[in-house]
Formats: structure tokens, C-alpha cells, sequence
């Protein structure tokens, strides 16, 4: 059975994305176990003063659960099982760092398309997951 890891953001570009996996996977027409992963930023500055780390746990929770929801519907709508996570970090780390954990055959992953300057000054999580990774990943666009 392939193991599939799929980070899930919040861009506009998820849903097709999403939509574009479902049919490849129909393709596909063997079994897979699936991993959405939402990864959460850190909190950054002074906050811990002010919340208390459940609090800031809570928010994490929430706000991971709330990014993966539209995602998690449209597997159930198509009957494919699978598991939902979520992590707090920098996202290609988290994303890397979970495939080898969860030894994920490979990491399903969309592209937003940013222009060629902008993708310069701020880099790419794919790009960088790519660049940390052994595990085979499937660009959808």
C-alpha cells in the first residue's frame, strides 16, 4: 500500500490541487494510506507572556484543523480513507521531518505559481522540501 503525505495550506490554490490529486488517483487504482498535514507557524515575539502554552496549543488546533477541513471532505465525499495532522514549525521541515517519521512512500505536494522575482526573495516551501528530501514528491499544479 503507497503512503501518502499531503500538506495542506490555506492558499486559493489548495482545492484544485486537492481535485487534481483525487483524479490522479483514481488512475492510480491501488490502495493508499493518506496524510493530510496542516503545519502551523510559530508564534513569534512576546505572546507566552500573555497565553498560557495551552492557549497557544488550542489556537495551533484549531486554526490546523480549520485549514484542513475543506480538504478532509472532499476524501470522505470520495470514500478514500485517511489520517489528519497538526504540526507547529517551519513548514518544509515539519513536512520532511513527518514523511520520514511516518515513512511516507511520497509527499504529494501543489505549486502556486509566484512570479519569478517573488519566488526568489521568498523562496518556496516545495522548493525547499525538495531540496531536504530522498522521499519521491508528486508536483500537482
Amino acid at each position: 500500500m503507497l503512503k501518502l503525505l499531503i500538506p495542506i495550506d490555506d492558499t486559493d490554490s489548495t482545492p484544485a490541487m486537492i481535485d487534481s490529486f483525487l483524479v490522479w488517483l483514481d488512475r492510480l487504482g491501488s490502495p493508499v494510506e493518506v496524510h493530510l498535514l496542516s503545519v502551523q507557524p510559530l508564534i513569534r515575539g512576546d505572546v507566552g507572556r500573555f497565553i498560557g502554552e495551552n492557549e497557544i496549543r488550542d489556537f495551533h488546533l484549531e486554526q490546523g484543523l480549520k485549514v484542513l477541513a475543506p480538504s478532509k471532505e472532499k476524501l470522505l465525499a470520495k470514500g478514500i480513507p485517511h489520517q489528519f495532522h497538526v504540526s507547529v514549525g517551519d513548514p518544509a521541515d515539519v513536512i520532511v521531518q513527518f514523511a520520514r517519521e511516518q515513512q511516507c512512500d511520497q509527499i504529494v505536494m501543489g505549486t502556486r505559481t509566484l512570479g519569478h522575482l517573488m519566488a526568489l526573495l521568498v523562496g518556496s516551501v516545495t522548493a525547499k522540501v525538495i531540496e531536504l528530501t530522498d522521499i519521491p514528491v508528486l508536483l500537482i499544479k
